[in-house]
């Protein structure tokens, strides 16, 4: 695939039916597999997070990397093949950490960059798609600064009442085009949007 003038960055995120990415105090039970979002991406050469989301990814994943065959902590199984996958993957992906406090990432592939700017520069670059991690806080302030592509929703049929809110963050109105709307047997509903 030839490369792009400019990568497309699109977030995959899960979120409740009433638009949150976690319940009040941080539940996220609700999720089944976190490697399900990156499914929905093709062509993923850089993964993007933000600070406060990294160091509890950083380590789930290494340690499905390093012990596939392990129950990992808060789970009650041992990993899925597609989140084995998705450790590999996410193993050899340079992952893009942006934070201003973090001092060091463990992940040999992972990088700090310390401001928006930086961001900007790297999207700017010939490359593949990159990959928006999350958390919520990182999705909306790259939402108000214009660069994210593309959004992908995997809303669940679970109504939170509170939480975090996945678009708590946006400090502006955003008109989005919907690209595709797809439902799952599982009661899921995968939405497509272009920003």
């Amino acid at each position: 695939m030839a490369s792009h003038t400019s990568r497309t960055m699109i977030a995959a995120l899960q979120v409740s039916l009433d638009g949150f990415t976690q319940g009040p105090n941080g539940e996220k039970d609700w999720v089944d597999s976190w490697a399900d979002a990156i499914e929905l991406i093709p062509d993923v050469d850089a993964f993007v997070l933000g600070g406060h989301m990294y160091p509890d990814y950083g380590e789930y994943w290494k340690s499905i990397y390093a012990n596939p065959e392990r129950i990992e902590p808060f789970q009650e199984r041992i990993p899925s093949k597609r989140e084995i996958a998705y450790a590999r993957l996410a193993a050899r992906t340079p992952h893009i950490v942006l934070s201003t406090t973090l001092k060091s990432v463990s992940w040999p592939t992972a990088q700090i960059i310390r401001d928006v700017a930086e961001l900007r520069t790297l999207k700017g670059q010939p490359g593949k798609n990159m990959y928006v991690v999350g958390g919520a806080t990182l999705v909306a302030s790259l939402l108000n600064e214009g660069l994210i592509d593309e959004l992908r929703l995997i809303v669940h049929p679970i109504v939170l009442g509170k939480g975090q809110a996945l678009f708590g963050g946006v400090n502006k109105r955003l008109s989005l085009d919907l690209v595709q709307a797809k439902s799952t047997e599982s009661g899921r509903v995968i939405l497509t949007y272009r920003t």
